[in-house]
């Protein structure tokens, strides 16, 4: 019997909901929103419009428009990051941040266009003070991850998104590993952007995700093109969201990307409590392992679910692999994130993550637990 624990790179199983919803997208309707007027098309518009409005609800957001669907997350973090700066900018991110934002940051800085400042995490949490410290006058923006995607530590985001609010600072929050796991309110919070991927915890397809951006925020576009709105012009619509969807949209994905969300949705507390549960079921379980290096926060209600480790004289792909052969899924290696393996000393070495989900049980974290005690007395 397979045990998945990679949820972290993308959920699985996908509800059968999702399933049946990207089916139903490829034959009842299948054809192009707002491209035409006949009732097919209509029909397959409206079902782009549904899932702004389930998405804007999973997010707090009070205005489904200002929900940009994207291709997945890194998508989404290049049309905030892209769009949101102007040539002379200073960015502060942060060493725990994925090569989907560090990649993006760096190569702007690489050509000269902005300044870039990354503030080292206190043990596993970015400091709110250190992130004000680093303020220039020239910051236009702060990005932070909502959680590690190496260590599952939910960062202080309400905090510094706050601070850069009262700043005059733009905020994005990089929701991979957290949206569809733990409630978010983007108001409460007070980010400007905050982008997400639709295949982990929303339970979407791959090749899905979104961008929020709050009202009164216009973006410079990363893309242009058919929009199926102000065809009449050889400019880019001035409006949300048509102006930052260029082409055709992936009708079939956002359709399960819908279905995913709405079924988390309604059990959004449940499926929080329950993978908050079996994370620190994991966590104590691999603590007790001997030879045993854990890479998380000790306190459960600051991890997302995820568990990273090293365990005795055994690399990365080592572990994962023999997990592999005993029917385990996990991923070895460093994750995107260099910056937080950086801090965490295994930039050579890798560490092995693994990451719950919503049909995670506990007696397959019981046999995870099982499998490593064997492989700790082998090594």
């Amino acid at each position: 019997m397979e045990i998945y624990l990679d949820n972290a790179a993308t959920s699985h199983p996908k509800p059968e909901c999702t399933l049946e919803a990207v089916r139903d997208a490829m034959t009842r309707l299948n054809a192009n929103p707002g491209r035409a007027g006949h009732a097919r098309s209509l029909a397959a518009g409206r079902l782009v419009l549904e899932a702004r409005e389930t998405l804007a609800l999973v997010l707090g957001a009070a205005d489904p428009f200002g929900i940009v669907h994207a291709f997945n997350c890194t998508d989404a973090l290049n049309l905030a990051i892209k769009g949101g700066l102007k040539a002379g900018s200073h960015v502060v991110s942060t060493m725990l941040e994925h090569n989907s934002v560090l990649r993006v940051l760096m190569e702007k800085k690489r050509r000269g266009e902005i300044e870039v400042t990354l503030v080292r995490p206190r043990g596993y949490f970015v400091d709110a003070r250190d992130v004000q410290n680093a303020i220039r006058p020239n910051t236009r923006l702060i990005v932070v991850t909502h959680a590690s995607n190496v260590t599952g530590a939910v960062q202080p985001v309400e905090e510094i998104c706050q601070l850069a609010r009262r700043k005059g600072i733009l905020s994005l929050v990089d929701g991979a590993q957290r949206l569809g796991g733990a409630p978010v309110d983007v108001r409460a919070m007070g980010c400007s952007l905050y982008a997400f991927p639709g295949h982990k915890s929303l339970l979407g397809p791959t090749g899905t995700g979104g961008l929020y951006i709050e009202p009164g925020l216009v973006l410079d576009t990363v893309r242009e093109g058919g929009t199926g709105s102000s065809s009449d012009s050889m400019l880019q619509p001035d409006d949300p969201p048509e102006r930052y969807e260029a082409g055709t949209v992936n009708l079939a994905g956002i359709a399960g990307l819908k279905a995913g969300a709405q079924y988390v949705q309604t059990r959004l507390l449940e499926i929080h409590a329950r993978e908050r549960e079996l994370t620190d079921q994991l966590y104590r379980g691999i603590r007790s392992l001997p030879g045993a290096v854990v890479y998380a926060p000790e306190e459960p209600s600051t991890r997302a679910g995820i568990v990273s480790l090293n365990l005795g004289g055994l690399s990365s792909s080592e572990l994962a692999d023999a997990l592999d052969r005993a029917g385990i899924c996990a991923r070895g290696g460093l994750h995107c994130a260099p910056g937080a393996h950086e801090m965490l000393g295994t930039l050579r070495r890798g560490a092995v993550r693994l990451s719950v989900g919503y049909a995670t049980t506990p007696g397959e974290i019981e046999q995870t637990l099982r499998v490593l005690r064997e492989i700790a007395g082998g090594t």
